[in-house]
């Protein structure tokens, strides 16, 4: 999600192969050893294969929105790390064996964190949506969808303003489109910026 949003706002036109994970195609293999997603083939044949690099990528070659300038890399680190440990830990408690509701309110802390900064600002590094708003997105929305109604319940309201407006924005209908999963031979569905 977070590079389908990169590759619009860089107006980066690549060929989009959905891949269903449980039936992954050897091209995907082929491309990155460890065959997981999103993986970018870049123009010269070099692969990026972590999300927030592929991010980077595209804004460093064209970023007419600005969003490289309103960066947090540590609030980004943050999010990536143990964030996304207690959100995997709270969505998934069999796989991991844990503890959800630990996890849960684990998580509470950085989401109250975030509110703390949208307060102040509307978005994460200012009044502008930036890198660090399109990069962490994605998860507070993964972790919200776990129970709605929970996180509507939470002291969070500009949490829940900021999220409720990216997930309502044009940007993100762009880049929800859901195309049959890719196999070999299949026509390129082109993804770009309309």
């Amino acid at each position: 999600m977070r590079a389908r949003l990169a590759l619009i706002a860089s107006g980066t036109a690549c060929e989009l192969r959905e891949v269903r994970l449980s039936a992954k195609p050897p091209a995907l293999h082929a491309a990155s050893p460890k065959a997981t997603v999103p993986v970018l083939v870049r123009p010269d044949g070099a692969v990026i294969d972590q999300s927030l690099d592929i991010m980077r990528w595209c804004l460093a070659r064209h970023d007419p929105l600005g969003w490289l300038t309103r960066d947090d890399p540590a609030l980004i680190t943050a999010c990536d790390g143990p964030f996304k440990h207690d959100l995997d830990r709270t969505k998934y408690p069999d796989r991991h064996a844990s503890d959800a509701a630990a996890h849960r309110q684990s998580a509470l802390a950085f989401l109250s964190e975030l509110d703390g900064r949208l307060a102040a600002t509307g978005q994460l590094c200012g009044p502008a949506p930036g890198l660090a708003d399109m990069a962490i997105m994605p998860f507070v929305r993964q972790f919200a969808a776990i129970d709605r109604a929970w996180f509507a319940s939470q002291p969070l309201p500009h949490l829940q303003a900021w999220l409720a407006g990216h997930e309502n924005s044009d940007l993100f209908a762009a880049i929800m489109v859901r195309p049959a999963p890719w196999q070999e031979g299949d026509a390129p569905t082109l993804f770009a910026h309309a």
